[in-house]
């Protein structure tokens, strides 16, 4: 057996610190195996008790019989580490420590902690600091928690992970009373060991859950919980986060525009996305979404069709359900033809929402309304409306649906619209997602969208390049394009002069023309200070140039090198194309609408390295400004695959400098027209 398999599913447990007093917190894990039918052998360790509720009790853990698969302690900060040391030395596979006093409590706290690591040597560690692990898919409670103080648990097929033990206690409670089941309960705690990436691998691996919940403060392994996260994908499964500590980060620091628009939030919205994770955007969220996708049920397309017998609340169901870019169609002529062959006075059968009246309340055509629904191609999914008239007899409701479940792989949920708990219970103990709010069944819906792939694409092949010869600190625009171009990207012609004179001789040569800008590496935003002049005739090129350095000059006291020639690229749809590193999850790059106005506009999209084609076309299709790109009001197609081989040779520059890039970013980056490529406009380099 496997350590985490020795947590999950444990054919003997010890359980340091047990109590006999059954309504005291050590003496509640007993109670807790015995009465949820635990089948293994329980061995208690306390030095005082001969037997606790008919088990002999031993003294310390080198007296078991056994070497047990799981060790639970529950004794205080002070005794944890040589508790966990004596089931290490006999061989336990895995312990789960409730106390806390360790990483949670400042630099005492993690010195303890490091230490109780160590004593545990290959024996793994759930927690410490954490109120333990339920497996209700086998009736395994592993806690001391009153939140299990339950006579009985909802078992179904969502697994929730919280790195919270109080948020799982919550989440917990609030399941049992709307009937939502589980599979397993997991509260990481401190991590000292065990982390969430470890039990979301577990997970991929379970037959019995087929969602998962997420209650994520931190990732400490990136690379770790990528490969986790895309096991469970791979498997089939969903994952449903809830991410807290918004924090902003370096943006103070930040020169350039990357730095300010690439936030923490915005960073780890990217993470998720490449893993196909759904983020919850409110808590409860967390278990309305994974409600919906415990099903199993898919949407094929956006239309959703609305059944009600109470107008007012099939409104407002619609009018979030339009907020999003789901459909309500009405039915189509068939459809209606069949609906409104019922002959239901006063209903309104043939638009949607479908206002059935008082036939809400005859089971045998409120099930033809489905049964028809549910047989239209005009739907993808189903939301019933239930009002107040069916408090008194919810299976007025429920039979049709439930009967309707067996006849449609379509998803069907229910909004409840009186306070009654009991419909809400009662229906998704049914199988059937019931929710109290009417926003829910937007949000749920959506989640029922076709899921992206999340597969590595293998085909682009990082490109590494030796780049010593370049200068630590800020280069200045020659150089940083220098630099592009070594990886690839696509730079426009140009040339340097120290002179204004010298300046005007090279633009002769460039036949048209041309783009003047001041030439120094301690000014990172040239247009700010009156550094960058466009659409410069050659023959104006010398009087430009002294009237920039002048002016330049006069506003900052920064070294000017001279001047960059650069030629005039015209007809570009202008983007930003910049990197920036997140203090946890590593590298990113910033794709989104460029040039002045890129702060304003805040359209971007966020890629975590590594990237591949893909990838880069979500992050393109996601903006808003991609529109431009495919030929918005008669403007011609812009040459797209150029912008994506582009942006991975960015990547790739970011890749092989490593930690010694600090920032990089090309604003604007110029698509020009189907089969013309891109060229960067301005760039900037910060190397350590």
């Amino acid at each position: 057996m496997n350590p985490t398999q020795a947590l999950l599913n444990p054919t003997s447990v010890a359980v340091v610190g047990a109590s006999a007093d059954s309504t005291k917190l050590n003496g509640r894990p007993i109670t807790y195996l015995k009465s949820h039918g635990f089948s293994g052998k329980i061995f208690p360790i306390n030095p005082r008790y001969d037997e606790i509720d008919g088990l002999k009790c031993y003294a310390d853990a080198r007296e078991l019989p056994i070497a047990p698969d799981l060790g639970l302690v529950l004794v205080g900060a002070n005794r944890v580490i040589e508790s966990v040391q004596q089931l290490a030395e006999i061989g336990t596979k895995a312990a789960i420590v409730l106390a806390s006093g360790f990483g949670e409590t400042g630099e005492d706290g993690k010195t303890r902690q490091a230490a109780l690591r160590s004593a545990a040597g290959d024996m793994r560690i759930l927690g410490p600091n954490t109120i333990g692990l339920v497996n209700l898919t086998d009736g395994i409670i592993l806690s001391a928690s009153g939140a299990m103080e339950m006579p009985e648990f909802n078992s179904g097929n969502i697994a929730l992970v919280s790195q919270s033990g109080g948020i799982l206690g919550s989440l917990l409670s609030r399941a049992m009373a709307r009937g939502t089941g589980f599979s397993k309960l997991i509260a990481t705690g401190n991590e000292a060991d065990l982390e969430v990436a470890d039990f979301l691998d577990a997970i991929a691996d379970d037959d019995a859950t087929s969602v998962v919940a997420l209650y994520l403060e931190t990732i400490r392994d990136i690379g770790k919980f990528r490969a986790a996260a895309r096991r469970v994908a791979e498997a089939g499964k969903r994952i449903v986060v809830y991410k807290v500590g918004r924090s902003e980060y370096g943006a103070n620091a930040a020169v350039s525009h990357t730095g300010a628009l690439a936030g923490a939030a915005k960073v780890y919205d990217a993470l998720f996305d490449q893993l196909g994770i759904i983020r919850a955007e409110n808590f409860a969220d967390l278990l309305d979404i994974p409600a919906a996708l415990s099903s199993g049920r898919m949407m094929a397309g956006k239309r959703v069709a609305i059944v009600t017998s109470t107008g007012g609340a099939a409104t407002i169901v619609a009018d979030n359900i339009g907020l999003t870019n789901l459909e309500i169609p009405r039915p189509d002529p068939a459809t209606a033809e069949r609906l409104l062959a019922l002959d239901l006075n006063d209903a309104v059968l043939d638009r949607n929402p479908i206002d059935v009246t008082l036939a809400g309340l005859r089971p045998d055509l409120f099930r033809d309304i489905l049964r028809i629904l549910a047989e239209s191609p005009s739907f993808d999914a189903i939301v019933v409306v239930v009002g107040s008239s069916s408090i008194g007899q919810p299976e007025v409701v429920a039979r049709p649906l439930t009967e309707a479940l067996e006849i449609t792989d379509k998803p069907l949920m229910a909004y409840v619209s009186p306070d009654a708990p009991g419909i809400v219970k009662h229906l998704n103990q049914s199988g059937i997602p019931a929710y109290a709010a009417p926003e829910t069944c937007a949000t749920a819906l959506l989640s029922l969208q076709p899921v992206a792939n999340v597969s590595v694409d293998k085909a682009h092949a990082f490109k590494d390049v030796d780049c010593s010869d370049f200068a630590k600190g800020a280069l200045n625009e020659s150089d940083s394009m220098a630099l592009f171009s070594r990886f690839g990207v696509p730079v426009p012609k140009e040339a340097t002069a120290t002179t204004p004179q010298q300046a005007a001789q090279a633009a002769a040569g460039f036949g048209g023309a041309v783009v003047i800008k001041i030439l120094s590496n301690e000014i990172n935003h040239k247009s700010e200070v009156g550094g960058v002049a466009v659409n410069v005739m050659p023959e104006n090129v010398e009087a430009q140039c002294s009237e920039m350095r002048d002016h330049v000059a006069s506003v900052t006291s920064a070294k000017i090198d001279g001047f960059l020639i650069q030629e005039l690229v015209r007809d570009g749809v202008e983007m930003i194309l910049g990197f920036n590193r997140d203090p946890q999850l590593g590298a990113c790059i910033l794709l989104g609408a460029g040039g002045v106005t890129t702060e304003l506009y805040q359209d971007v999209a966020i890629g975590l390295l590594p990237l591949d084609r893909t990838q880069v076309q979500r992050m393109i299709d996601s903006l808003k400004c991609s529109a431009l790109l495919h030929g918005f009001r008669g403007r011609p197609n812009a040459d797209v695959d150029a912008l994506v081989e582009t942006v991975l040779a960015f990547a790739d520059m970011v890749t092989s400098l490593g930690d010694r890039l600090i920032e990089a970013e090309i604003n604007p980056i110029f698509v020009l027209p189907k089969g013309q490529g891109v060229r960067a406009g301005d760039g900037l380099v910060v190397i350590a």
